[in-house]
């Protein structure tokens, strides 16, 4: 398991009337049958919202919706405002990211409308960390600037450590961890010196995630007992639920089951009672690794498909897949093999599923940036289009001949900028599609890394593990000799499996490629297609001895190379065929050349397939040129120039 990143939802509250905050919430709920309906009461319901948030959210939210109703009614914008701040706390903990954002943008337009800059500044952090807990890291720094701008400008030591609190989530989600632990000692220590309990238990825990993440499991454990202390004393429990999950998490990956096994059952009936689904699904999948480590697998089972029937309910995709795997290993354990399979491929299913939403989401925010950036040009043109006619219009009232004159000029110089702009907008438009192919390539080339590793050293390794397990067993069953030739076939289709596994994690990142370079690389990719007896390749490298070539740039290479030959082996119909690779000066050039039936080249313009787009996509990122030359029975040569 990973470590359970519990973050609390560190938001500015903006708090109710100071005589309230004395009160508990007895007496508080005593005192709203006979509040009038102003802005004290609008404060009071706030107040009395408080008080429920960690163990009752839904009845926090219905006090807050009353404060928000009241406020508008009675034209009162700082209690909306307010309002947004403490019910968007309960929306983000509830992982209701999306309405916590419409909520705070909001707030945010009435917030600049006050004239209070701590108001404004505290309505801009609650922005920033709602777009934070959705994933939006850059919208979340351009709202947690412009806030920070506003708290510089004052001396208020518990702003500074809650900023400082905030932006150290901010770090951690962006996996700056070191950056994140300075903003989190700092505001740490301001904290204990203000004697502030509850901001510094939640800054004890995300500085406990920060140093965890860092692999300092010892320091990380120190802070989140003493966080979870904390949380007994004030008696919030979404605190103690928080603590006991990560205290939990650093036991059992220190085989610690025993001393793990009562704080996930203890974080289970918490989660139970202040209806925290996510956290009771993590202590489940807890105490199912606690009895599968005490090998009861039956009762492991059982919890850990609570866990899976949650992660369905409340669509937690991540966490599912991580209990896929589990109930996998689970079913191994258990001998039952195709359930065992049965899991492995849901895992695998919904691994690709997500990868295929990540890479999707990207491209699409590119393609949101670019366009923004295209409008905000094209807006600049009409711009400048409007000051020209101004002083057209101005210059119209001179004389016939300063007329002409001018307007000769006018027209001649709006020709050439009109040029130059159109220009200079294509260009642009180059630029942005290169920059939206190469993070999409980039993107691809390190899932496929990343696939690659997991597939041999994760699946790889469980393989070799049942390999030798079986031959184990071999020596110590007596079979008869149909049970015998079984076996051995069973062992021939593993080796087998093995084989191929590596071949695909091979084929997805060639070891050769990041250790020896393109040439060796390309050199074993030709050897490896020989070997398979389905087409025979020729390869021949000139001027690369001794040459580097970019990673980036090998790695697109060997790409297209691999494209063109799987492409000769699929339509050509092809017996032999030639790889060359040579390097004169700056010059790198590529040809592929076949024996196949060939094609009629005029087909490409029109041609949509996944793989000749690739090749073209991955040729125009190295900014390199591309000449195909083939015609039917006359086979196929490729040329690719490129300067490295």
């Amino acid at each position: 398991m990973k470590p359970i990143l519990t973050l609390l939802l560190l938001l500015f509250l903006f708090s109710a009337v100071s005589g309230q905050e004395l009160m508990n919430k007895d007496s508080l709920l005593r005192l709203l049958p006979v509040a009038k309906e102003d802005s004290n009461r609008v404060l009071l319901l706030i107040n009395i919202g408080q008080q429920y948030e960690s163990n009752e959210p839904d009845k926090a939210k219905s006090y807050y919706l009353l404060a928000k109703q009241i406020s508008e009614k009675i034209h009162y914008p700082l209690g909306v405002v307010k309002y947004a701040a403490n019910y968007t706390f309960v929306l983000n903990m509830q992982g209701l990211y999306d309405s916590s954002i419409l909520v705070n943008l909001e707030a945010l337009k009435i917030a600049r409308t006050i004239n209070n800059p701590e108001y404004l500044g505290k309505t801009l952090f609650n922005t920033g960390t709602s777009y934070r807990q959705a994933g939006q890291y850059e919208e979340a720094v351009k709202y947690y600037e412009e806030g920070k701008k506003i708290f510089e400008q004052s001396d208020n030591k518990i702003t500074e450590a809650r900023t400082g609190d905030i932006l150290q989530l901010l770090y951690h989600d962006m996996h700056q961890y070191t950056k994140a632990i300075q903003y989190g000692e700092k505001s740490v220590k301001i904290l204990r010196e203000v004697n502030d309990s509850v901001w510094l238990g939640y800054a004890l825990n995300n500085l406990g995630l920060n140093y965890s993440a860092l692999q300092q499991s010892n320091k990380s454990e120190q802070l989140f007992k003493e966080a979870l202390k904390i949380g007994q004393l004030i008696g919030d429990k979404n605190m103690q639920v928080s603590q006991l999950l990560n205290i939990g998490d650093i036991a059992m990956h220190k085989n610690r089951y025993a001393e793990a096994r009562p704080l996930f059952e203890k974080a289970l009936l918490l989660s139970q009672e202040i209806q925290a689904s996510e956290s009771e699904m993590i202590a489940y999948k807890g105490l199912s690794f606690c009895y599968e480590s005490d090998k009861q697998y039956d009762y492991a089972k059982q919890l850990a498909l609570k866990a899976l029937n949650i992660s369905y309910q409340y669509n937690l995709r991540l966490e599912r897949q991580k209990l896929f795997t589990h109930l996998s290993n689970l079913a191994y354990s258990m001998q039952d093999k195709q359930l065992g399979e049965y899991y492995a491929t849901e895992g695998t299913l919904l691994g690709d599923s997500l990868l295929n939403e990540t890479i999707q989401k990207n491209t699409l925010e590119l393609e949101k940036k670019y366009e923004t950036e295209k409008k905000n040009t094209q807006i600049q043109l009409q711009q400048s289009e409007l000051k020209r006619r101004r002083i057209f219009n101005y210059l119209l009232s001179g004389s016939a001949l300063a007329l002409l004159l001018i307007t000769g000029l006018l027209y001649r110089t709006y020709k050439q900028k009109q040029k130059l702009q159109q220009q200079r907008i294509a260009e642009l438009e180059t630029e942005k599609q290169l920059t939206a192919t190469e993070a999409v390539l980039k993107g691809e080339e390190q899932e496929r890394t990343r696939l690659a590793k997991d597939l041999h050293d994760g699946l790889g390794g469980m393989l070799s593990g049942i390999k030798y397990s079986m031959n184990m067993m071999k020596g110590n069953v007596i079979m008869t000799p149909e049970n015998q030739q079984a076996f051995e076939r069973s062992m021939d289709m593993l080796d087998s499996s093995i084989k191929e596994m590596r071949r695909v994690a091979h084929n997805m990142m060639p070891e050769a490629l990041v250790k020896f370079g393109l040439d060796t690389a390309l050199k074993d990719f030709c050897n490896d297609i020989n070997q398979t007896g389905a087409l025979n390749v020729n390869y021949q490298s000139i001027g690369m001895e001794g040459e580097e070539v970019d990673q980036t740039t090998a790695i697109t290479v060997y790409r297209i190379v691999q494209e063109l030959i799987n492409n000769t082996m699929k339509h050509a119909a092809a017996k032999n065929a030639i790889v060359q690779l040579s390097k004169e000066n700056n010059k790198l050039s590529i040809t592929v050349e076949d024996d196949g039936k060939g094609f009629d080249t005029a087909i490409l313009q029109s041609a949509k397939g996944i793989g000749w787009t690739n090749i073209q996509n991955r040729v125009e990122f190295l900014k390199g040129k591309l000449d195909v030359n083939s015609g039917e029975g006359k086979g196929t040569s490729v040329l690719i120039e490129m300067n490295v």
